[in-house]
């Protein structure tokens, strides 16, 4: 789990700095060379053997990696949303921003749950299991590292 925790730090500090430049071909660039880059160490956790098995795990992973993508995106633009009216917002901007992460926080689970399930139908359940447990992990550490690095309203001050 050390090359998982490494990978996924230079996964957040990479996504920090875009940020500040975010714009779609940055993001896609980013998201394709930290998407390689996560790829290899799938591959390296799930040590999966050659085999008709293995080429139906890929293909789905490849699938989801796709869909994950997209919702990254959107998880990229509600923070940019986020950032850019913290401490302007209203209780109806506020409200309605909190709507779009829950929204998209289930979208994100729903997403895995969906994989697991194909993964497992394909693949059986231990390289499904293992998927599941490694995403579930990716995702709360970058959960956890994103709620740590942006301030808590009202911590800053501003009108709320």
């Amino acid at each position: 789990m050390k090359k998982v925790s490494v990978l996924l730090f230079s996964l957040l500090l990479v996504s920090g700095l875009s940020f500040a430049q975010s714009n779609k071909e940055d993001v896609d660039i980013i998201q394709s060379v930290l998407g390689k880059e996560k790829k290899a160490l799938v591959s390296e956790f799930l040590k999966l053997p050659a085999g008709p098995q293995t080429d139906a795990f890929w293909k789905l992973y490849d699938e989801y990696e796709t869909e994950r993508k997209a919702l990254g995106k959107q998880r990229i633009a509600l923070l940019e949303k986020y950032a850019s009216t913290y401490g302007t917002t209203d209780d109806t901007q506020m409200d309605q921003q909190i709507k779009e992460m829950q929204s998209l926080q289930g979208k994100t689970d729903k997403l895995i749950i969906k994989y697991y399930d194909k993964i497992k139908k394909g693949s059986g359940v231990k390289t499904a299991a293992q998927f599941y447990q490694l995403e579930a992990y990716f995702l709360s550490v970058i959960r956890a590292t994103l709620l740590n690095s942006i301030p808590f309203i009202g911590e800053l001050n501003e009108k709320w």
